[in-house]
């Protein structure tokens, strides 16, 4: 297994980094046989698909890696174990309020989303504005801060992919020391350089595309929105 190859480089537990199975436009169908092969953790770029799609299939767990608009906040709270797109104190607070109806009794795992290379094609906090961010949401009491989330650089250089997923590292370190409470968690790496993310400490995996094939991109704000890898 790559992820196990990469991890065996770096000198890491396997156990210690999460696939993520993108599934966005894949049938529901062919999610049913990933799930029974073992890929039980699927991400979604859209509310609504996954909305679609979670009802039919069981013994996954849902989440959500794409994008989120505060109206959709309820919908994406009823839908997804874990949101890794936070990115605003606004629709952090949101998130926290509706949780006590929608998530009685829990806290909602998110991760923040990191503009690591202050890419303005890319959503995410920008590094410089990441601290308050992250302790305004660490405050919160319905929300568990389990990370950070960046997408990395679409480049054929391994080397470029390489110096994002550091950065998100370095920065990780850096910023658990200011705000105590943020989580270990690192979500970064797709089809393309995933075994470099893992190398570089990546927890957690996006991949799409090397599991199930070529799909099509959908562009909504003009923002970049391939998280699907």
């Amino acid at each position: 297994m790559r992820i196990a190859a990469a991890c065996a480089r770096a000198g890491r537990d396997p156990a210690a980094v999460a696939l993520v199975a993108v599934s966005k436009t894949v049938e529901v169908e062919r999610l049913r046989a990933a799930v029974a092969a073992g890929l039980t953790i699927l991400g979604e770029n859209r509310v609504q698909e996954g909305a679609d799609k979670r009802p039919l299939l069981d013994g996954a767990t849902w989440h959500l890696i794409g994008p989120l608009q505060s109206n959709k906040a309820k919908r994406a709270l009823e839908t997804f174990d874990v949101i890794q797109s936070v990115s605003s104190v606004d629709l952090g607070q949101r998130l926290d309020r509706l949780a006590a109806d929608v998530r009685a009794g829990e806290r909602v795992p998110i991760l923040v989303q990191v503009n690591i290379d202050e890419d303005p094609a890319k959503a995410g906090v920008l590094p410089s504005d990441a601290a308050t961010l992250v302790a305004k949401l660490v405050a919160l009491p319905r929300l568990e801060v389990r990370g950070l989330m960046t997408i990395g650089r679409f480049a054929v250089d391994a080397d470029v992919s390489r110096a994002t997923f550091r950065a998100l590292r370095e920065f990780g370190s850096t910023l658990r020391d200011a705000v105590p409470g943020l989580g270990q968690d690192l979500s970064m790496g797709m089809s393309d350089d995933f075994e470099i993310a893992v190398e570089e400490g990546a927890t957690i995996v996006r991949v799409g595309r090397a599991l199930f094939g070529e799909r099509p991109h959908r562009h909504g704000d003009g923002t970049t929105d391939h998280v699907d890898g």
